[in-house]
């Protein structure tokens, strides 16, 4: 992936799947206006396949390059960003 694309997900976070909406369904007995669904796959663009795959890949990048000790105190977070910013708390 593209290293841009890596600095984007450590410095502002993962990309955010999109809620769709969809019309509701007048054949059912409550009338339901609209309902909703994550953004499949199927409905991400190439820049949005491309930042997921760069999100993926910076965590393993970051991971990767830890020491034991950093690393056991990061193995919780859930993102690179949540990473980088506790990584940058134990550095002061």
């Amino acid at each position: 992936p593209n290293g841009k694309l890596i600095h984007n997900s450590i410095l502002n976070g993962p990309y955010v799947r999109r809620m769709i909406t969809e019309p509701g369904d007048a054949e059912r007995d409550v009338n339901v206006n609209e309902t909703f669904h994550e953004q499949t796959d199927d409905e991400l663009s190439k820049r949005e396949l491309k930042q997921i795959e760069a999100d993926d890949q910076a965590i393993q990048t970051i991971l990767l390059g830890l020491h034991e000790d950093i690393y056991v105190a990061v193995d919780s977070c859930e993102t690179t960003q949540e990473i980088w910013l506790r990584v940058q708390q134990m550095m002061k």
